[in-house]
């Protein structure tokens, strides 16, 4: 990446903030006009459309969008200004009250900016755990070292094997900083390095890390299986690091990469692209069918790329926690945009890599 940042968008005042000027600028009413079909219409070229939920197995809560990095590519435009942005007490006791009373979901993925910012992260992960459901915590890993406070999660991770999800877009320093900020490889080294000798990414234990990789620039991840087996190569040969799995993701075209495409030139070329790549068999499995996504105020998504363009379930009147009806929800029609096309592309793209 070529364009580097280290304000938020909220924080430089970028028009981008507004979610509807997103919105039109990929309708392509704003600023990049382009011929391109709509995802709905591909949809129905395949006999997909509409396109509707299976059963809701992943409850992923963004518990706040305050975050000690301010990434390149970040979809959720968090960084240390999104102090307001936080999940309180009360909304995470709806929450657990909801993943409680819905035998389906097993899984509670918790993302954000870096959720162990959250001063309510570690009791929510312990109440979570006594449900008996499996955690995924959504690290950015050099929030482990950011502050002495945080430097026992390695070992609160593992005592309730909590599975960690750690983006590392490349195994050299260059291209991770480039893309994270400058001494974010070396502390994620570390960090990583810290998960290791508490078991995680280690034969036999069950602590499960995985590694999440998105390019640096306008282009599709290569094929997630040969990444997989250079990253192992290069991060053990390297740094002694083991891992479990390494989970390609496609970048949407979303918040601060948006910016990115648009101030490089590559906002036609790259959604182009994703629309050339689209593949039918990629649909089935995308996040968005099994999964509910949950703001930080309580609100109701589809996936976490919806909640950043403030587009809600399609169940009126109950858009919020508060209101959770599961029997509504099994029934609505997934809400789709033209930056959906970024999880149908190629091998297709999810929260947990690729898909197809």
């Amino acid at each position: 990446m070529t364009v580097r940042k280290n304000k938020s968008l909220a924080a430089r005042g970028s028009e981008l903030t507004d979610t509807m000027i997103q919105l039109r600028i990929l309708s392509g009413a704003e600023r990049a006009a382009l011929d391109l079909p709509t995802f709905e219409q591909k949809l129905e070229e395949c006999g997909q459309y509409p396109l509707r939920p299976a059963e809701l197995e992943i409850f992923q809560i963004n518990i706040g969008k305050l975050c000690n990095q301010v990434c390149a590519h970040c979809h959720v435009d968090a960084g240390p200004d999104k102090k307001r942005e936080n999940m309180d007490r009360p909304t995470l006791e709806r929450c657990l009250e909801i993943i409680a009373a819905v035998p389906s979901i097993h899984t509670v993925d918790i993302t954000g900016g870096a959720p162990e910012l959250n001063p309510h992260f570690r009791w929510f992960v312990e109440e979570v755990c006594r449900l008996g459901k499996q955690v995924i915590d959504r690290c950015n890993l050099t929030v482990i070292l950011s502050n002495k406070k945080y430097h026992d999660l390695p070992e609160f991770f593992a005592r309730h094997g909590v599975t960690v999800v750690s983006s590392l877009p490349h195994y050299s320093r260059r291209r991770t900083d480039s893309q994270r900020g400058e001494g974010v490889f070396e502390r994620s080294i570390r960090a990583l390095q810290m998960l290791n000798e508490v078991g995680y990414g280690q034969p036999g234990t069950g602590l499960e890390l995985n590694l999440v990789y998105n390019p640096t620039g306008a282009f599709l991840p290569g094929d997630q299986q040969s990444l997989e087996a250079e990253f192992k190569r290069q991060l053990e040969r390297r740094y002694g690091v083991r891992f479990n799995h390494l989970y390609c993701l496609t970048n949407l075209p979303v918040s601060r990469f948006l910016e990115y495409l648009l101030e490089t030139g590559n906002y036609e070329a790259y959604m182009e692209e994703l629309v050339q790549a689209f593949n039918p068999a990629a649909v089935p499995n995308v996040m968005c069918r099994n999964t509910i996504s949950v703001s930080w105020d309580g609100y109701l998504y589809d996936c976490d790329f919806n909640q950043m363009l403030d587009l809600k379930v399609a169940v009126p009147g109950k858009q919020h926690i508060n209101d959770f009806d599961i029997e509504a929800l099994k029934q609505r029609q997934i809400v789709l945009n033209r930056h959906c096309f970024g999880c149908t592309a190629g091998a297709g793209s999810s929260c947990g890599g690729q898909i197809a």
